[in-house]
């Protein structure tokens, strides 16, 4: 069982809802093509997923969560754009209910870092793709995270989030194992690419900074910092404070390193 350290309050799916597939699968985009099916793990709100949808169009694509609250906005998503092609179910990514090489395309974007087997989730996903298909994952690296100006607050909230997300047995810094945890799934012909998130403009850093002073206030990061005894109340409400003043700043810098991979299922065995 995982447990997924964002949790699904409103102010984390509103942030997870700006992600496109231009910013969050580029390495994937040139690989698609009208026709093919997609399975998209990790679905969240779906804002990834249609995208990915409309590329493939009038491809079957299946955007899978754990989450209700996810599905059910990803759902409401899909009617609004009119996407005839893509239906949302919840899943477990350890036992994926289709049969052997039903898709020619499995995607997880931000899934790994969460699960306290991430290599299992990949046969899984290695399972269901076709033999030619291609598996795509990407996941960021909370270690390689960097921001100017210098924030005591903020460096209190990276070295919390990373505490607790090994807490709940996942990998904060999944990012730099992406390609040993393919190799060891037995997966083939693996591309290792990066690429980065960064806010620099006005409204970006303001976004960015109001977005994660919501989160800690209001969402699984501060509940789970507390349950778990990691963090208090007074402690949380400074980090909170931090985003806010940091959001302000004229010099207001944020990046995040991302690894991507996209591979070949692994050979079946006798």
């Amino acid at each position: 069982m995982s447990f997924y350290s964002h949790g699904h309050a409103p102010s984390v799916l509103a942030s997870h809802g700006t992600r496109r597939a231009a910013d969050s699968a580029a390495y994937l985009l040139p690989e698609l093509s009208p026709g093919v099916s997609l399975l998209d793990i990790g679905c969240g709100p779906g804002s990834i997923t249609l995208d990915l949808a409309e590329t493939v169009a009038p491809g079957r694509v299946i955007g899978m969560d754990q989450s209700l609250e996810a599905i059910t906005s990803a759902a409401d998503a899909a009617r609004e754009r009119g996407l005839p092609n893509v239906i949302f179910r919840i899943a477990d990514v350890y036992a994926l209910p289709f049969e052997d090489g039903s898709f020619d395309i499995v995607h997880a974007h931000q899934v790994l870092q969460h699960l306290p087997d991430p290599v299992a989730a990949l046969r899984e996903m290695s399972r269901v793709c076709t033999p030619n298909g291609l598996i795509a994952v990407r996941d960021a690296d909370y270690a390689s995270m960097a921001w100017f100006p210098q924030s005591a607050g903020l460096s209190r909230w990276l070295e919390l989030y990373r505490s607790m997300a090994r807490a709940n047995r996942g990998e904060p810094d999944a990012g730099r194992h992406l390609k040993s945890w393919a190799r060891m799934a037995g997966l083939r012909d693996t591309r290792v690419t990066t690429s980065s998130w960064s806010y620099a403009s006005a409204r970006a850093t303001r976004w960015w900074g109001e977005s994660w002073a919501g989160r800690v206030r209001a969402s699984s990061y501060g509940d789970r910092a507390l349950e778990l005894g990691l963090s208090t109340q007074p402690e949380l409400d400074g980090i909170s404070a931090a985003w806010e003043v940091w959001s302000k700043e004229p010099d207001a810098w944020f990046a995040m390193l991302h690894t991507e991979i996209l591979a070949r299922p692994a050979l079946p065995t006798e």
